[in-house]
């Protein structure tokens, strides 16, 4: 069983996604933070962001390995633990640049597909082109959208005293960079399941994604 969830930042995706899994007895696999990975390790290695070819020719580089217990998701680039790094302002900021470059993209995708390939009792596969680009056979796929306010609201809410205009400012910013990239834009598949969680708790969102999948296994 393979789900793929779809959406922009701060809908709800990643806490969705865990608890599904967690729920059902899946794998968990979050792209954005391979997409995060790379980049921390571009900075880090002093890749210029601005230079799509410098950015490119490293692409293969870094080792990134994600572990997929929705419990406890890890993440490591060369045997370092880096999920806390990854969720910086630095990086937050360099993301849609470094992911927009089709080698990185490439070589990210390649790795979400082995590890779904490989998630023996199935997998909830989270990012912005899964039900489009990389696992466009996935047996259900679902978008989640929200309103920007709601969005803002909710990713300030993580990131401790953030300011909510700004915040919401920054996610309209990064939608429109991952919405027009050329390579795997952000977007709705056609066959996916709309969810608006604009007006609903996290715990109404996690069963509404899970009654969904209970239905597609029981071949509704």
């Amino acid at each position: 069983m393979i789900v793929a969830i779809d959406g922009p930042a701060g809908t709800g995706k990643s806490s969705t996604s865990k608890a599904v899994a967690a729920q059902l007895g899946l794998s968990y696999l979050d792209t954005g933070a391979q997409y995060r990975a790379i980049t921390w390790w571009m900075v880090h290695n002093g890749i210029d962001i601005d230079d799509p070819a410098a950015i490119a020719a490293a692409a293969g580089k870094p080792e990134i390995v994600s572990g997929t217990d929705p419990q406890a998701p890890t993440i490591t680039v060369d045997g370092v633990d880096v999920a806390g790094p990854i969720r910086t302002q630095e990086v937050s900021s360099k993301v849609s640049a470094v992911s927009a470059v089709p080698e990185v993209r490439a070589r990210i995708t390649e790795l979400q597909r082995s590890i779904a390939a490989s998630a023996a009792g199935g997998v909830v596969v989270e990012g912005r082109d899964i039900g489009t680009t990389v696992l466009p056979d996935a047996d259900l796929k679902i978008f989640l959208t929200a309103s920007p306010e709601a969005r803002a609201a909710r990713r300030s809410g993580e990131l401790k005293g953030a300011d909510v205009h700004s915040t919401r400012e920054a996610l309209i910013k990064r939608d429109a960079a991952d919405s027009s990239r050329k390579a795997s834009p952000l977007a709705k598949a056609d066959d996916a399941v709309e969810v608006d969680t604009t007006e609903l708790t996290l715990a109404q969102v996690i069963e509404c994604v899970v009654t969904l999948v209970e239905e597609k296994r029981a071949g509704k």
